[in-house]
């Protein structure tokens, strides 16, 4: 019944965002906007605000459900259910005390095949999740910088982030489709007119949204580098950074946002400008060393 519960919230969380959207949807077409003489009365409607909340939440929605089976598809992954090696064990175990400690369900547990440094986690809640790490991870980090590793993937887990992601993308996708489809009305008489302007909204709107999206990354990875240093130790995870960061750029890899859907999932990702996923190497650190000096985080 539990891994039912951050669905009945995502639901119950669309509910009233529709219902707050619908009511000031409402005063600002009937009321407002009349009274400085602009009439949209008949132009647009609260049903297409639905049609846009479930397409738009519809779409976020089922992607999150999807979430596992899609990561799964699209790297060679193998589940670790009985550790064969020093390295399984190490991961395998680090997630049964760390769930366990935290009162939340084991994740799914999975390595991956790929020689750039990463982790991630996925999953429509916290009590239905999997955490992965990369070939390239477990070979480059020290035991210690690995549990912080997991402690950060598990602290997404914990603070349900997925979800909250979720959300958030659901109400940009809201707006993108309801903003297109307002724009499309006004060429009614002229149908493939219409129909470029959508297209070309919807594309110019998503990548806009990005901007709100990967700010509230930035600050997930803040809050899960955190949640790291309280459970295994802020010198571990401020060490596996410098690590991964360092990889990261003799390899010349970045996870950009634009090009990469799995990008906001990562532990190491681009940090250049409004897209950036991952805030910087340098103020994670500093913000993992004054945790330690016992001063006020991000």
């Amino acid at each position: 019944m539990k891994s039912f519960k951050s669905i009945a919230l995502l639901v119950g969380t669309n509910l009233l965002i529709f219902i707050t959207l619908s009511i000031t949807f409402s005063v600002l077409v009937n009321l407002v906007l009349p009274a400085f003489g602009v009439d949209l009365r008949g132009v647009v409607s609260v049903t297409d605000l639905l049609w846009a909340l479930v397409i738009g939440f519809g779409g976020a929605f089922i992607s999150l459900l999807m979430s596992k089976h899609l990561a799964r598809a699209g790297m060679q992954m193998q589940r670790i259910e009985q550790p064969q090696s020093a390295k399984e064990r190490l991961v395998y175990d680090t997630v049964v005390q760390l769930s366990t400690r935290l009162g939340i369900r084991m994740p799914e547990v999975w390595i991956y095949w790929n020689d750039d440094p990463n982790a991630f986690a996925t999953g429509p809640g916290r009590n239905h999740s999997m955490v992965a790490v990369s070939s390239g991870l477990v070979n480059l980090l020290n035991d210690n910088e690995v549990r912080a590793v997991l402690a950060h993937e598990m602290g997404h887990v914990y603070n349900g982030d997925m979800v909250s992601t979720t959300l958030l993308q659901g109400l940009m996708n809201t707006f993108v489709f309801w903003l297109s489809m307002l724009a499309a009305r006004q060429f009614d008489d002229r149908p493939m007119i219409a129909f470029a302007v959508s297209m070309f909204l919807q594309v110019a709107l998503s990548f806009l949204a990005l901007i709100p999206i990967t700010w509230f990354s930035r600050r997930r990875e803040f809050a899960a580098d955190r949640f790291a240093a309280e459970q295994i130790g802020a010198a571990a995870m401020i060490s596996a950074l410098q690590k991964l960061h360092q990889r990261s750029t003799a390899m010349h890899v970045e996870h950009d946002a634009v090009r990469d859907p799995m990008a906001t999932a990562y532990i190491s990702g681009s940090w250049k400008g409004l897209f950036a996923t991952h805030p910087s190497l340098e103020a994670r650190v500093a913000a993992l060393q004054a945790l330690q000096k016992g001063y006020s985080y991000p």
